[in-house]
């Protein structure tokens, strides 16, 4: 089958990034956008990203997560550590995130070191969570090969009785990561793909620099 997307494009046109506007600290600048991004009604996930490993077979690997928290030091997500991506980052932790932001014609993409969070941290993430998605934790066993959905849907409703009225408790094999960040680039999409492209990059000194890409 082959099938011509040629003339699938589309002419971005709906802003521009300077280094006028860009902010000395990337990670000031990551909050304005995100901001933006939160009050764009059109954008139902705007927490969403892909997170890049390299797996144990060597392969790259890109999946979406979402990201639940940042702050001035980097970017948290949780998973289950004994996951396909959790055993790569235990191997190789650098890693990279990105945005696509399509109704503002953006991108952000971080390279960085990805690190477990602390366990209390991720402890009361864990308890914030709806009891369904808890209680998921402990049913899947994420990554591995399963014979059919039953495996999934039966252990729930005896989970369901054992833990009636009781916290449950988070399992040892799932938390957070946080990534901190080396590099980060903006992305602002403009017209004739002539885009603009801001990226931050971290010096032997442990300062930003900040560098214009051509697109």
């Amino acid at each position: 089958m082959k099938e011509n997307l040629q003339d699938l494009r589309k002419n971005y046109k709906k802003d521009a990034l300077s280094e006028i506007v860009a902010m000395d600290d990337p990670m000031a600048m990551f909050h304005r956008w995100f901001t933006e991004v939160r009050n764009t009604k059109a954008i139902e996930e705007p927490n969403a990203m892909a997170v890049a490993t390299i797996g144990l077979d060597g392969f790259p690997k890109n999946r979406l997560v979402l990201l639940k928290e940042y702050d001035t030091d980097g970017f948290v997500f949780y998973t289950n550590y004994e996951s396909e991506k959790g055993k790569a980052i235990a191997k190789n932790n650098r890693v990279c995130l990105s945005f696509y932001w399509s109704e503002l014609e953006r991108q952000v993409i971080i390279k960085g070191l990805a690190n477990k969070s602390d366990p209390k941290d991720s402890d009361a993430y864990f308890q914030s969570r709806p009891r369904a998605s808890q209680l998921g934790v402990l049913v899947s066993n994420q990554s591995s090969v399963i014979p059919s959905r039953a495996v999934l849907d039966d252990p729930i409703k005896e989970l369901e009785k054992q833990y009636e009225g009781k916290t449950i408790p988070r399992p040892e094999y799932w938390g957070g990561y946080k990534v901190i960040p080396t590099s980060i680039e903006f992305w602002q999409g403009r017209q004739s793909r002539l885009h603009d492209r801001i990226r931050y990059r971290l010096d032997d000194e442990k300062k930003w620099i900040i560098e214009r890409l051509a697109p």
